[in-house]
């Protein structure tokens, strides 16, 4: 039986041919992005914006009835409230952001939660009540800020990474990748207004380490070319570098995007955000990894001569001893 080829052997695309285009295209993105961040927001989720969460369990029930729960709660006016299955089909959470008078306040948060339990209880005389618990603003500002120091320190920390292990422009043009994957999947959030929660964070986190493991692969490609070919243009050696690592970084797309897309579309809702959050970080990972990460090192001026193998003492006592024997 053939093997299954998604890309031809000896396939030579003329990348770096369009990298100026591609890079302004990006550049718009990122700013149009982080505009998005800075005038509509991010619509954060209980974990970052404080709320309350309710545990119940539909003892009489097989499953419970999240579509009127959501419709029910929904209707009291403190947001759309986030339901999801946890455990048993029959144990749900509800989550709920409160309102700005009841931040600090104690006695009006316990008000809101018996509200809602006195809603759900109208409707569902079997439900028990496992447990209340509210989040404070300032516990969530913690979390935001624990969040953002986290990701910040993941990507200096891989550019550290790179910079020893190749030279620092490979770690320069690793951290400008990474910073273009994080833009765009936060500017998605932005404009779609999906709900931001400690999920997002993570799978942030997880497309950071796709990106950083398909960067890493055509940077390796790229030093070893480097090695072999010092006098090759520097564009061609990238376009030869990225055309060599491309069956690898398509089929590992590939098979990522079997597993996610029927997720995306017929999972629990619960799991939209965050795997619609990695479909998209493997999409900008790849286009990252060939058009950003690559083509940066022209700019940064990467030449073969940094990576000439240093002579260790007894290839120089053999290199002398060939010298000495080949004089007349």
């Amino acid at each position: 039986m053939p093997l299954l080829k998604l890309v031809p052997d000896n396939t030579n695309i003329k990348f770096l041919r369009w990298r100026v285009p591609f890079y302004i295209v990006s550049m718009i993105l990122i700013a149009a992005s982080w505009g998005l961040i800075l005038t509509k927001g991010l619509n954060y989720g209980v974990d970052f914006a404080g709320g309350q969460e309710i545990e119940a369990t539909f003892t009489k029930q097989a499953e419970a009835p999240v579509a009127a729960l959501r419709e029910q709660v929904g209707k009291l006016g403190y947001g759309d409230p986030v339901i999801q299955r946890f455990g048993a089909p029959n144990e749900v959470s509800i989550r709920t952001k409160l309102p700005e008078s009841a931040e600090g306040n104690p006695g009006a948060a316990e008000a809101i939660s018996k509200k809602i339990i006195a809603t759900i209880r109208a409707s569902n005389p079997d439900v028990r009540i496992e447990s209340v618990s509210t989040v404070s603003g300032k516990v969530s500002g913690e979390f935001r800020q624990t969040a953002i120091y986290a990701l910040g320190l993941a990507m200096l920390a891989i550019s550290i990474y790179i910079w020893i292990r190749f030279e620092w422009q490979f770690g320069v043009g690793a951290l400008f990748a990474l910073f273009h994957d994080v833009s765009l999947t936060l500017g998605m959030f932005a404009l779609l207004q999906m709900e931001f929660s400690l999920q997002i964070i993570a799978a942030i986190l997880a497309i950071i380490g796709y990106s950083l493991n398909d960067t890493i692969v055509v940077y390796d490609r790229i030093r070893e070319d480097l090695k072999k070919f010092r006098k090759m243009p520097l564009p061609e050696l990238l376009d030869m570098s990225v055309n060599e690592t491309l069956a690898r970084t398509v089929m590992t797309s590939a098979t990522l995007l079997v597993a996610l897309i029927p997720l995306l579309f017929f999972g629990p809702e619960s799991l939209f955000g965050l795997t619609a959050a990695i479909v998209l970080g493997i999409f900008v990972g790849t286009y990252s990894s060939i058009y950003m990460a690559a083509p940066i090192l022209i700019w940064l001026g990467v030449s073969g001569d940094s990576f000439v193998p240093t002579e260790s003492a007894v290839e120089r006592q053999e290199r002398l001893a060939r010298e000495r024997s080949a004089k007349p």
